[in-house]
């Protein structure tokens, strides 16, 4: 396996080489490093977090994914997500990403899932946003293309409907089955 050395990566994503830590199974660090693009050996993951955003008022944001991504090119999703940068944990992820991908910088946090899907460690958080904070969307150039926010009604028509990405509805499962959205 190869190892990277942590001056070739300057913490940003923008690099040539997006460096993970690998993980075990049981979310514990295996010591090494992965490089985006390259295959993940069997037996270690890579870290996601998922970020379902609940605003003050039960609204629920779903983001459309643009047009030009790989998987899943113009769906709406109820997350914000990506991988772990090497050196950050979960949250601090999931703190990034919903940043990078919202411009939405939240407060209260509830991790409430944690799977592995192929080779992923998928930690999943609901932030709860206030609706000062839930104004300032915006939308990041290549990843997504427009927003909505659903009241609770329309997000358990959506969490039920062939328009939720199936994997996503496997993520979130705990937190959709507690309350009466599935």
């Amino acid at each position: 396996m190869e190892k990277i050395q942590p001056s070739s990566f300057n913490g940003d994503k923008r690099c040539d080489k997006e460096i993970w830590d690998a993980y075990l199974a049981n979310g514990q660090l295996a010591g090494f490093d992965l490089i985006r693009g390259k295959p993940v050996p069997d037996g270690y993951f890579h870290l996601v977090s998922h970020v379902l955003v609940r605003r003050q008022d039960n609204k629920f944001l779903l983001m459309q994914r643009a047009y030009t991504k790989e998987s899943n090119a113009g769906c709406f999703e109820a997350s914000a997500q990506g991988s772990a940068l090497k050196g950050e944990d979960a949250l601090q992820c999931a703190i990034r990403e919903l940043k990078e991908e919202t411009g939405i910088i939240a407060g209260r946090w509830q991790r409430i899932n944690q799977l592995i899907i192929g080779n992923s460690l998928i930690v999943c958080y609901l932030c709860d946003v206030s609706l000062e904070n839930a104004a300032k969307v915006q939308l990041q150039e290549n990843e997504t293309i427009a927003y909505r926010w659903l009241d609770e009604d329309e997000f358990k028509i959506f969490v039920n409907s062939a328009e939720m990405i199936s994997s996503h509805r496997l993520r979130l499962y705990p937190f959709l089955a507690k309350y009466g959205y599935l």
